[in-house]
């Protein structure tokens, strides 16, 4: 009997920081169960594909990185198929379906994804399945959940039309062209993308367990209460949710769980007679040790922020470590040692920590194009390879979870990581893990009968990252020197986290530097205290630097630590003025501000002198918590934050970037301020204009597409 050849699809995904690429591989990796075969590449894999030539379905998942750019994976295609010399009807055989991941806290929300969709439909490809739009700003899996429910349907949909118009074809070719009427099914089908507010907008529907109908529900329709401790009421306790604890009706539910993931990874310990104990960051061949040689703390000591400003020593690198002011740099830092301690004790493994750690494929997985880690080095010890090489802050998502199921002896703790990997569950992991940002080490530490092989955190925890500062000093006044300034990030207590705690490169930062080296205001260190050295690398990007024409106005808008880059711009502009007092040289606008004046005022006297020297032409500065002061008046309200000051001085404004071909740069927190931000802009650009939004929109992305509206922004 001849053997039945499944129906193929293709899958193409562009990842950052492997968000997407999981997401494509899960695709890949269940199509066997729906009768189909998969095959699976990542978008700069081009010679593994055709998309000119392609007659199956196509599957892109993609993200979206930085200021909208695609992710480094996916940049070689973005730019092929932007090529003006392509025609209309280039793909014009190719059938596709699309799903983006973006952040709706930054301002181009799934630009790569929008890109792709745009440029294939210029250029004659079809969808077959409506986009879907993801938002990691409240939960991929509220749209990406039901997109994938519904996409094997879709799939099939489209290999049914593709083969129907193949024979229709062929038919036509003979002389036999069908006299049936054309089914109306597969006919110019208007699609409308799968966004929050369409899943949010949808009644719950209840489907079985493997059932291919798209099921939506919002994330909230969970009733989960907030508060952890129990409520006492006339004497009877009254037990509340909390990260291991749910409540009716999610505690009674039956429960879509998903798919276990396919173990791919053979992971053993051996001992050895020594462990080559390298310290330090991965690739540190590619990096540049450099010393501390100043920290200063910025704010007062009541203020509700630390904020420290670290000058490092650079001289040793003058070409390596070049820098124009507006670029930024990575910081390399390692995992704490107690979080790593309570991680490996987790694991049973204290008496293995030095122990060697090997790798390998396991020759019976069925993961699809499973590899080794490329970032995990051979012949390292357990404590290297959780101390630099794992990201064991990283929030656990539901695959990873749904895999810590299957070593979990406690019957009720085991019920609830079914329940907070589940779709049912999927208020209660925003709620209890996602939101507040929990770790691995505190989710395992939550569940004590957990006790997953090292093989799982392996497979499941991404590479860990450098964390980008930027650059608070420009070069020509601090030469061989390179300043940056921070907060000290603190994570409340919550049910999961008993304790606070800091930020893990911001906590490192400020463990590192010997108490004696913290001088206030701007007294230089001691030199009998010892330097300690940090690894760093500059960042490739350089796109937000002060505009070439120096006669160009300048709009500043930072807040807070996100001042810093604006630091450097004016030390820039002074200089220049020093060395070219004929030259001519817009006008400079700095918006900036904190909670109270007399706490943490970045930068003050520096920005006070910017202003006497003619550097800085308008300083406007507000206070948000001190009420008592510059009270205001009905005609002129006192500001609290920087977007009551933009619009204070709406006419100027509009003409520097209307009339003058100004510039605008934002710098800081991308959650509120960049919003607020970019929601005044619009308004005074609707006011002055007497336009109305979408036109005031319009104006707002032909600035950012000019390179005239410049973001640097931070989650």
């Amino acid at each position: 009997m001849p053997c039945e050849t499944k129906p193929r699809f293709v899958v193409l995904y562009g990842s950052q920081k492997g968000q997407a690429q999981s997401l494509a591989e899960g695709v890949a990796e269940v199509a066997e169960e729906h009768g189909l075969v998969a095959e699976l590449s990542c978008l700069d894999q081009n010679e593994n594909y055709n998309l000119e030539k392609e007659n199956a379905p196509v599957v892109f998942i993609v993200s979206t990185t930085g200021d909208g750019e695609p992710p480094d994976n996916a940049l070689r295609f973005v730019k092929c198929i932007k090529r003006k010399a392509l025609s209309g009807d280039h793909y014009k055989d190719l059938t596709y379906a699309l799903l983006a991941l973006g952040d709706t806290n930054y301002a181009n929300f799934c630009n790569c994804g929008k890109t792709i969709e745009k440029y294939l439909e210029e250029l004659g490809g079809k969808q077959f399945y409506a986009t879907g739009y993801a938002d990691d700003g409240v939960g991929l899996e509220i749209v990406v959940d039901p997109w994938l429910d519904g996409i094997w349907d879709a799939i099939k949909g489209s290999l049914s039309t593709i083969n129907s118009q193949r024979t229709d074809c062929l038919k036509e070719e003979a002389g036999n062209s069908p006299n049936e009427t054309p089914d109306s099914s597969i006919a110019d089908i208007q699609l409308s993308p799968l966004t929050i507010t369409d899943s949010q907008n949808c009644e719950p529907v209840t489907s079985p367990a493997g059932s291919l109908g798209l099921a939506f529900q919002a994330a909230g329709s969970v009733s989960t209460l907030r508060q952890d401790a129990p409520i006492v009421d006339d004497g009877h306790v009254t037990p509340v949710a909390s990260l291991t604890r749910s409540l009716p009706p999610l505690s009674e539910s039956s429960l879509n769980i998903p798919a276990l993931p396919p173990s791919y990874l053979e992971v053993s310990l051996q001992e050895v007679d020594a462990v080559e104990q390298t310290f330090g960051p991965l690739n540190k061949e590619t990096l540049h040790e450099v010393p501390i040689s100043k920290a200063v703390q910025m704010t007062k000591g009541d203020s509700v922020k630390t904020a420290l400003l670290l000058e490092l020593d650079i001289s040793a690198y003058p070409a390596m470590m070049a820098y124009q002011p507006g670029d930024s740099f990575d910081v390399f830092c390692p995992n704490g040692a107690t979080e790593v301690e309570d991680v490996i004790r987790q694991l049973g493994l204290c008496d293995q920590s030095n122990h060697s750690v090997h790798i390998a494929l396991r020759k019976d997985t069925k993961k699809r194009g499973a590899q080794l880690p490329l970032y995990i080095p051979q012949d390292i010890s357990l404590l290297f390879l959780l101390t630099w090489c794992l990201e064991i802050r990283s929030v656990p998502k539901k695959a990873f979870l749904r895999a810590l199921v299957e070593h979990t002896g406690d019957g009720v703790q085991k019920r609830r990581l079914q329940e907070l990997c589940s779709k049912q569950g999927s208020a209660d992991y925003n709620l209890y893990v996602r939101d507040p940002g929990l770790s691995v080490g505190e989710l395992l530490t939550a569940f004590p009968s957990c006790s997953p092989p090292l093989s799982i955190l392996i497979e499941h925890l991404p590479k860990l990252q450098p964390r980008p500062y930027s650059a608070a000093s420009c070069c020509l006044r601090h030469p061989g020197k390179l300043h940056f300034v921070f907060n000290i990030v603190e994570f409340p207590a919550c049910s999961g986290r008993p304790a606070g705690r800091r930020g893990l490169c911001t906590g490192w930062l400020s463990d590192l530097i010997n108490p004696a080296a913290v001088c206030p205001g701007n007294a230089e260190s001691s030199g009998a205290v010892a330097r300690p050295k940090i690894h760093v690398r500059p960042r490739s990007s350089c796109s937000f630097r002060p505009p070439s024409d120096p006669s160009a106005p300048l709009l500043m808008v930072g807040p807070g630590t996100g001042v810093a880059p604006f630091i450097g711009f004016l030390q820039q502009r002074e200089k220049q003025r020093q060395e070219s007092p004929e030259a001519t040289f817009g006008e400079t606008w700095l918006f900036f501000g904190c909670r109270h004046r007399d706490r943490d005022y970045l930068f003050r006297e520096e920005l006070e002198g910017f202003v006497s020297s003619g550097t800085l032409s308008h300083l406007e500065v507000c206070f948000s918590r001190d009420d008592q002061l510059e009270e205001g008046t009905a005609a002129t309200p006192r500001s609290r934050y920087v977007q009551h000051n933009l619009l204070l001085h709406s006419q100027r404004i509009a003409g520097i970037l209307l009339k003058h071909n100004g510039f605008l740069y934002v710098c800081g927190d991308a959650k509120n301020m960049a919003k607020d931000v970019n929601d005044t802009v619009t308004e005074i650009i609707k006011t002055e204009l007497q336009v109305n939004q979408f036109d005031a929109m319009k104006r707002i992305a032909e600035l950012r597409d000019q390179k005239r509206y410049l973001q640097d922004i931070w989650g």
